[in-house]
């Protein structure tokens, strides 16, 4: 265990030093999850702004009959493999519907907090004592070269909250082309993709006036304070979000609002700002059908049904090899 926490430290402490000695400056948004990260994220969830969760769980909780009915299409058992499982809330529609269907299914969520994965297991236990669950932690793309290993059954991956959106159209092919790889012909891909709509909507989802998401933003600055002794001044730092339409990229950021410097103690690393000086954080592609069946084509995937809102806001896809 001690060499895990020591690897997580010194991935943590690399990733810093060569996001912050880059220019433009950058920073994972991978680090914003810890305990008081998850949650901020929670929080995020329950606003009235940010529309995606609530709009998932309704297209989940519309569609559960007939989506389960799909993971089935075989007689034999499957593994519901999620990553990014977070709290659970959306796919438990899923899982109630799975077992009331006395399916044959274990669950393997996975994600990158470990409080997020041991507080899932937890309220799992409790809400489906019977349900089969074998909860792990790990990256999406250490977990990509396991995946094989991980389930000798057919597969049915998860990935809800747009989580793909975190990615870059070239990443974001060479995710969809890693899962493609470790799925086999009867396996299956249930995907949640964010679809382009009002800018002025999308803004308002990753801005609250409640400044909820900002704290979010910047708990990345209070864990390189926490764990790596760094001096950030929390207050010297403004949250700001972007929006492209042309390309359906959102892009939050951190600005220092003057010039000024922060030493990082583990690193003996002195970091200078200049005023307005931009660390980025993290995007959220927003997507169309013309786009999500490029990826899909790229990656050697190909869509077989998908289920959105009334609005045509989200869409939850699946996909075949």
């Amino acid at each position: 265990m001690s060499n895990v926490k020591e690897k997580k430290e010194n991935t943590f402490k690399r990733d810093v030093y060569e996001g912050l000695i880059a220019y433009p400056k950058k920073i994972s948004s991978k680090y914003f999850y810890d305990k008081k990260g998850d949650e901020l994220f929670q929080a995020i969830m329950e606003l009235p702004e940010y529309y995606l969760t609530r709009t998932e769980f309704d297209i989940l909780d519309t569609n559960k009959k007939e989506i389960v009915e799909g993971f089935k299409n075989t007689n034999e058992g499957f593994d519901l493999i999620e990553l990014g499982a977070g709290d659970g809330k959306k796919t438990k529609i899923l899982l109630d519907e799975l077992i009331k269907q006395e399916s044959d299914f274990t669950y393997k969520p996975i994600d990158i907090s470990q409080n997020a994965i041991d507080g899932l297991v937890k309220s799992l236990s409790i809400e489906f004592p019977s349900l089969n669950v074998a909860g792990e932690k790990g990256e999406y793309f250490q977990v990509l070269d396991r995946l094989n290993t991980i389930s000798n059954r057919k597969k049915v991956i998860v990935v809800l909250g747009s989580n793909i959106g975190n990615l870059l159209h070239n990443k974001a092919i060479d995710f969809l082309r890693q899962l493609k790889d470790a799925m086999n012909d009867q396996d299956l891909l249930f995907m949640g993709m964010d679809q382009k709509k009002d800018p002025q909507k999308i803004l308002d989802a990753y801005n609250d006036p409640t400044g909820i998401t900002a704290a979010f933003n910047k708990n990345v600055l209070t864990r390189m304070n926490n764990e790596l002794g760094a001096t950030f001044d929390i207050n010297k730092f403004k949250h700001w979000e972007t929006y492209d339409p042309e390309t359906g990229t959102a892009k939050s950021y951190l600005l220092s609002t003057e010039a000024q410097k922060v030493y990082i103690e583990s690193l003996s690393l002195e970091v200078q700002f200049e005023a307005w000086e931009s660390i980025h954080t993290e995007i959220s592609q927003k997507y169309d059908d013309k786009i999500v069946n490029w990826l899909a084509d790229q990656a050697g995937l190909r869509i077989i049904d998908f289920y959105t809102d009334t609005n045509n806001q989200y869409k939850n896809y699946i996909f075949s090899k």
